[in-house]
Formats: structure tokens, sequence, C-alpha cells
């Protein structure tokens, strides 16, 4: 039920939005914080209709050190509703999302408004990222590109460091653990375990961009900063579950 709610009313959400998709609009940063904040305030609304219903339990940790001028926010990604989690709690957070999203008639509408970046694989993806961070805006991504597989490996896209290192005045990481597992990749939507399910976000400490390039080019230190944050999601999702 809570997802027939979030489709429906993301469909009709559409018509409030229709104001910030127009291509005027859509240029002017104040407008697309506006709908972020629109979005947010209904997908905080489901999230607490699956805590109040039962289905998840949800507790952040840490937050009030999110969406500072310039900081990247790098997540992993364990279920399907992550990005959903961590846009409701911290609007003013633009994101880099899957292409494919676009053609999903109840998001649509909330990319386009919201300003969000598809991530298209190309160049201007990159370029696009780092005037967004060097403007002033806090960003999220998810390195992985896609949801964490059932054997819980986490292998993170170099990219996303390198936007950190190249444009973002801090880096954040942000894990999330989850259990039981649940919404995962190739997994039904509607497959949902008969216990709740429990979320816990977790904002690790800061990383300062400039001492990872005081003695390194670029390239070099995003494959080391890649592997050491790596390593660390994949010891704190074990050692806090």
């Amino acid at each position: 039920m809570g997802f027939v709610f979030f489709g429906v009313f993301g469909l009709l959400f559409k018509i409030i939005l229709w104001p910030y998709i127009l291509p005027a609009a859509r240029k002017n940063t104040d407008n697309q914080i506006k709908a972020r904040r629109l979005v947010a305030s209904v997908w905080a609304l489901f999230i607490r209709y699956l805590s109040i219903t039962g289905v998840i339990a949800v507790r952040y940790h840490g937050f009030e050190r999110l969406g500072r001028p310039g900081q990247l926010i790098l997540v992993n990604h364990p279920s399907l509703l992550d990005v959903v989690f961590m846009l409701a709690k911290v609007p003013v957070l633009n994101c880099i999302v899957k292409n494919d999203l676009l053609r999903n008639p109840v998001m649509k509408s909330s990319i386009l408004a919201c300003g969000f970046l598809p991530n298209d694989e190309s160049l201007q993806v990159v370029e696009d990222a780092d005037a967004i961070l060097r403007s002033g805006q806090s960003m999220l991504i998810f390195p992985e590109g896609t949801r964490t597989g059932w054997d819980n490996k986490i292998c993170f896209n170099r990219g996303a460091v390198s936007i950190g290192l190249r444009s973002a005045s801090v880096i954040t990481p942000v894990v999330i653990v989850m259990n039981p597992p649940a919404l995962k990749k190739y997994q039904p939507w509607y497959q949902v375990p008969k216990q709740k399910i429990h979320y816990d976000f977790y904002v690790g400490d800061d990383i300062d961009p400039q001492q990872w390039l005081q003695h390194k080019p670029l390239p070099i230190a995003a494959r080391q900063l890649n592997q050491q944050l790596q390593e660390y999601f994949q010891q704190e999702c074990s050692r806090r579950k």
C-alpha cells in the first residue's frame, strides 16, 4: 500500500511541480530548492506512513552535519528507498541520479523540478557537478551506481571520488545499515519481509580534499581514497549489523 500511495501521489504531484519544470524556472537555483523542499515533504510523509504501519524503523545519526556549502556526501546503496530517506531528511541536497529514472513517470517531474543530474556517463555530468558544488550547493552521490548485491560487497565507481577531490570543499561519508535485507537489486518491490526493516544512517568523519591533493596528483589520490572508502564502508556495514 505504501508503494501504491507513493505512485499515485507522485503522479498527482506532477501538477503541483509543473511551474518548477518550465525551462526558465529550472535554471533558477532558488526555484530548484523550493521544489526539493516540496518533494521532500511528500517523501517524508511516505516514510512516516511506513513507520506508523510498522513496515520500517529508521534512525539518523549525525545528520546535523549534512547540507553544508560545497559538501559532497557519499552513501552506500543497500536498498530501493535510500535516496528517499536521504533527501526527505536533508531537502537542500542536489543529487546525481540514474538516467533511467527519467523514463519513470512518477520520478521524472521531481528530477527535473529539483535540478537533479541524470547520470548519462558523459563528461558533461562531471562539469555540471563541478559547477553545482562550486556554487555552494551540497550534493549527494551513491558511488556504487546501483544497489549493493546480495553478497553485500561494496564496489565504488572512482568517478564520484574524483568529483569530490576536484570540486568539493569537504567529502562526508554516510553509512546505511539495514536489517533484514530487503528491496535489493533484482528483488520485486512487493516482496517485503515479515519482520520490520530497520534502517540506521551513520554520518562519518569529514574528509578534506586538499589534504589528499597536497602530495599526489588527482588520479592517484582518487584511486587511493576510493579504495580507502570502500574498505571503510565495508567494515562499518559489517561492524554495525
